[in-house]
């Protein structure tokens, strides 16, 4: 997937009209472009009315978002609702759970990382191990029981050794999620289940657009 600019990444949640945490803490931030210019982007974006969507275009805006959200590619997406369908159970939420499964997505909701896309750069970068082995694939699929950690050769580095000061103060982990903040380590405990973080994507909607 090609590398976004501050500003395509700014105008992504202008578009999607609520934020989508693309850019870490300053998503937090007085500075946060939803605060300053929260309408869409473009000449008339702040005169546009919002035009009624169709159920078609409702489907494909959420399905976009939550691409958005995670930072994939159309292929990638499709696939793991292809493989959320093959299982038994409520497909939109196991989508929901395929994602929150991924390697990159798990340090992000750890704390490890500030964004999504910043947690996968860091794993590429073969800064964590799982279950004590190096592990550089961002999709790489977590399960209960499994200990992700900062590998013992970069936890020493300046982004690690701040990163630590600021955990302490953290307290809302996702409930599949046990961080030791001492050791810049966490478990994971559970599965991701719907309405456990406010992740505001409407997954049956978006089960509807792919099975047309």
């Amino acid at each position: 997937m090609a590398k976004l600019t501050d500003n395509t990444k700014c105008k992504r949640c202008r578009r999607a009209g609520e934020k989508l945490s693309l850019k870490g803490e300053r998503c937090s931030s007085a500075k946060c472009a939803m605060v300053k210019r929260n309408f869409p982007p473009g000449v008339h974006g702040a005169n546009k009315r919002p035009g009624k969507l169709t159920n078609f275009g409702r489907q494909l805006l959420e399905k976009q978002k939550a691409k958005r959200i995670y930072g994939i590619a159309e292929k990638q997406f499709r696939n793991y609702f292809d493989k959320a369908l093959r299982k038994i159970g409520n497909t939109g939420e196991l989508l929901f759970r395929f994602l929150e499964s991924r390697l990159d997505v798990t340090v992000y909701r750890l704390g490890l990382a500030p964004s999504i896309r910043q947690a996968r750069q860091l794993v590429s970068h073969g800064h964590f191990v799982v279950n004590d082995k190096k592990v550089n694939i961002p999709s790489y699929q977590v399960k209960a029981g499994d200990v992700i950690s900062v590998r013992d050769r970069a936890a020493s580095n300046k982004y690690f050794s701040e990163l630590a000061e600021k955990l302490s103060k953290k307290t809302d982990f996702a409930p599949w999620l046990v961080l030791e903040k001492g050791k810049l380590a966490g478990k994971i405990t559970g599965v991701a289940k719907l309405g456990d973080l406010p992740v505001n994507v409407d997954w049956r909607t978006i089960v509807e657009f792919y099975s047309k």
